[in-house]
């Protein structure tokens, strides 16, 4: 069974932040509260957004 790929038109970061705004703007409908601050929570934060460069430095040992 050959294994199916999908190439990111993105970078990670991009989608980690359009997916942080797009539960940011869901969020403020609604009232605040438990599902408010769950969804607040559920965004990537930028601890994230930093993995994500730590990954793809050049300074990260790669196996080759």
């Amino acid at each position: 069974m050959t294994r199916q790929r999908f190439i990111q038109k993105a970078s990670l970061k991009a989608r980690l932040d359009l997916k942080a705004q797009q539960l940011r703007d869901e969020a403020k409908s609604f009232p605040p509260g438990h599902k408010r601050d769950s969804l607040l929570r559920k965004g990537p934060h930028k601890e994230i957004t930093n993995l994500a460069e730590w990954l793809i430095s050049p300074d990260l040992p790669h196996n080759e």
